[in-house]
């Protein structure tokens, strides 16, 4: 699934050529992944591109609104696992999967493909960008150390877990919280509030460090991802634990290894990375416990 850098890098490119532009005219394939599709083919003709920013996962097309009508206007996009956008000319093959063409007044058109149609697009008007988006936590980019330490250091969830939840912190998944923890050389069954000031610093460091780098080399391209000019990322052959189970650390010679931390998986070094005592979920300790009175006791 796209993350922060991949959605910054894609918001980038389309700063370049969109702000200015016109909307001509909608067209839509399939819209089960759209929230009021008719809003949009409504309303998106004839309004001016103001300017295309990012808001977590989430990227936003902000619109001038037209004639006598006033207030916020703007399409939110989430590309899900697969979504792609790109501005291309009219005459460039439709790749399959695409759903939405915006025509714009340059002669050329937006479009948006998505392959599992796991992604979001949504029209938002007067107040409805703060109560979408009002939920998320802050940006790891824009935040400061004081900030990112109230964020987690009180927390009694797993560390990977707070990584993840948006509404402490927006933008990071499961490729991101990975390279950060391994970096920061803190293993991803942590508890926040366990953390001391230095391991949250330090953490605090690397997880910026790994966004914007990740950033400058224009994301990680796993699967389907893409940039808006239809080019792959390089992060991902900086990737340090994400993926590579049972390969050896770059950083120890350790073997990297794999475990289901918040429901997903996470990559980490046994050494570099120390784990926590008792680091087994609380349900997995109690069934093993049991299993050991068990045996126990059909042995007596």
């Amino acid at each position: 699934m796209p993350e922060l850098p991949e959605v910054e890098t894609v918001v980038r490119g389309l700063q370049a050529v969109l702000p200015g532009r016109r909307i001509l005219e909608v067209r839509l394939g399939k819209t089960d992944f759209i929230e009021n599709p008719a809003a949009i083919e409504q309303e998106l003709p004839g309004k001016r591109v103001r300017a295309v920013c990012r808001q977590g996962k989430f990227l936003l097309v902000e619109l001038e609104p037209r004639g006598e009508k006033t207030g916020d206007l703007g399409l939110l996009i989430h590309l899900g696992m697969t979504g792609q956008i790109r501005v291309c000319p009219p005459e460039a093959p439709v790749a399959p999967h695409t759903h939405v063409f915006l025509a714009l007044d340059d002669g050329k058109e937006l479009r948006y493909t998505d392959t599992r149609r796991f992604g979001r697009m949504q029209l938002l008007v007067d107040g409805e960008r703060e109560k979408a988006l009002g939920s998320l936590g802050r940006d790891p980019l824009e935040m400061t150390k004081e900030q990112f330490a109230a964020a987690i250091g009180s927390r009694r969830a797993r560390i990977k877990a707070l990584l993840l939840d948006q509404h402490v912190t927006s933008g990071v998944g499961n490729i991101y919280a990975d390279e950060s923890l391994w970096r920061a050389r803190i293993h991803p069954m942590r508890i926040g509030a366990t953390l001391r000031p230095t391991e949250i610093h330090r953490l605090y460091r690397a997880t910026r460090d790994v966004l914007n780098e990740a950033i400058r080399l224009r994301g990680s391209s796993i699967s389907d991802y893409v940039d808006s000019d239809g080019q792959r990322g390089e992060f991902q052959l900086r990737h340090r634990v994400y993926q590579r189970t049972g390969k050896k650390c770059f950083r120890c010679g350790a073997t990297i290894r794999r475990a289901i931390v918040a429901g997903r998986s996470s990559h980490f070094c046994p050494r570099c990375q120390q784990g926590p005592r008792n680091s087994k979920p609380r349900g997995l300790r109690r069934r093993t416990n049991r299993k050991k009175r068990d045996s126990s006791l059909r042995s007596e």
